[in-house]
C-alpha cells in the first residue's frame, strides 16, 4: 500500500466513524462544513482564489506540503489539483480553532529548515523536503525534540484528507456513485444452510 492509499484508508475510517457516532439523520458538523466549501466555490474561484487567512509564503508552503500529503497518480490529480491548498485557508477561517497549531506549525518547519539547509522549507530541495518531513510524518518513531512538528503535521494531514476526500476529484478517485439501487438475488445457499433453512427454500422452490 502506497503513502496516498494509506492516507486514503485512514480517512475515510475516521470519516467512516463519525457518521456512525453521529447517527443517519445529521451528518457531523465537519462533513457540513466541508460540503459547504465545495458547494460554493466553482473550479473559477479555485483559479482566482485570494489567501482569506494566509500570507503569501504560508499558503505556498500548505501548497508544496499539501502535495507531499497527496501526490497525483495514475488514478487522478494532486492535492492542489483538487483545491485543497485553497480549503485549508478556507476552514483556517471557519475553524478559527486551527489558526494558531497551523501557523505556528508553519513556522516551525520554515525554523528547523533553515537550521539545517540554511533556507525555507519552500525553498529546498525534493530529497531536503523529504528529509524533513520524514522526521515528523511517522509518530512511533519520532526523536522528542521534533514532536512539536508531529503534532503539526498531524492536523495538517488530516486537513489535506479531508478536503481531498470531500472534493470532486476525490470522490472520483474513491469510486463513489451516490445511493445506487441494489439488486437483491436472495441469501445465498451458505447463508440459508447457516441458519437451518437451505432445506425449506429447496421444498418450496
Amino acid at each position: 500500500m502506497d503513502r496516498r492509499d494509506a492516507i486514503k484508508t485512514l480517512s475515510l475510517g475516521t470519516l467512516a466513524a463519525s457518521f456512525a457516532m453521529t447517527g443517519c439523520e445529521q451528518a457531523p458538523e465537519e462533513a457540513a462544513k466541508q460540503h459547504k466549501f465545495w458547494k460554493h466555490v466553482t473550479e473559477e474561484d479555485l483559479e482566482k482564489w485570494e489567501t482569506q487567512f494566509f500570507t503569501d509564503h504560508e499558503f505556498e508552503t500548505v501548497r508544496q506540503l499539501a502535495n507531499m500529503v497527496i501526490p497525483a497518480d495514475e488514478r487522478s490529480g494532486n492535492a492542489e489539483d483538487a483545491g485543497v491548498p485553497e480549503f485549508i485557508d478556507f476552514m483556517m477561517l471557519d475553524r478559527p480553532e486551527n489558526q494558531t497549531p497551523i501557523r505556528g506549525g508553519l513556522s516551525w518547519l520554515d525554523v528547523q529548515c533553515q537550521k539545517r539547509f540554511n533556507k525555507k522549507f519552500i525553498d529546498c530541495t525534493e530529497q531536503e523536503k523529504t528529509e524533513m518531513l520524514d522526521e515528523i510524518a511517522y509518530p512511533d518513531v519520532a526523536r522528542p525534540e521534533m514532536q512539536p512538528g508531529v503534532t503539526f503535521f498531524n492536523r495538517f494531514r488530516d486537513l489535506v484528507a479531508s478536503g481531498f476526500w470531500s472534493s470532486k476529484i476525490g470522490i472520483e478517485d474513491i469510486g463513489y456513485m451516490g445511493n445506487q439501487p441494489y439488486d437483491w438475488q436472495g441469501c445465498s445457499h451458505e447463508a440459508l444452510e447457516h441458519i437451518g433453512l437451505a432445506d425449506k427454500k429447496r421444498s418450496t422452490a
